[in-house]
């Protein structure tokens, strides 16, 4: 059976730093990625990264302040995010998929973790 669990999330103040952690079992991925959802919005794009490691990708919003990577000998990938804002407060899901490229829409990814808060107080 394939899971995808994140851990990681919790409340921080702004200026911060979290490091979130998606752990995948049942099979290994292509592509895993984070996507985040705020209240009243629609689940968006933040980063996602290839097999290798070697393909990556960023939302304008979080470039120069998060970093993706993963582990794939324990299969698990990793958020860390510096500098947060008030604005980066959401539900952030890790998304795996067998897409070669790291993708930035929703379809690419077959796979969803259950979502950990983050919450930014200013």
């Amino acid at each position: 059976q394939v899971q995808l669990v994140e851990s990681g999330g919790g409340s921080v103040q702004a200026g911060g730093s979290l490091r979130l952690s998606c752990a995948a079992s049942g099979r290994t991925f292509n592509a895993m990625g984070w996507f985040r959802q705020a209240p009243g919005k629609a689940r968006e794009f933040v980063t996602a990264i290839s097999w290798s490691g070697g393909g990556i990708r960023y939302a304008d919003s979080v470039k120069g302040r998060f970093s993706i990577s993963r582990e794939n000998a324990k299969n698990t990938m990793y958020l860390q995010m510096n500098s947060l804002k008030p604005e980066d407060t959401a539900v952030y899901y890790c998304a795996a998929g067998n897409g070669m490229r790291p993708g930035a829409y929703k379809y690419e990814y077959d796979f969803w973790g259950q979502g950990t808060q983050v919450t930014v107080s200013s």
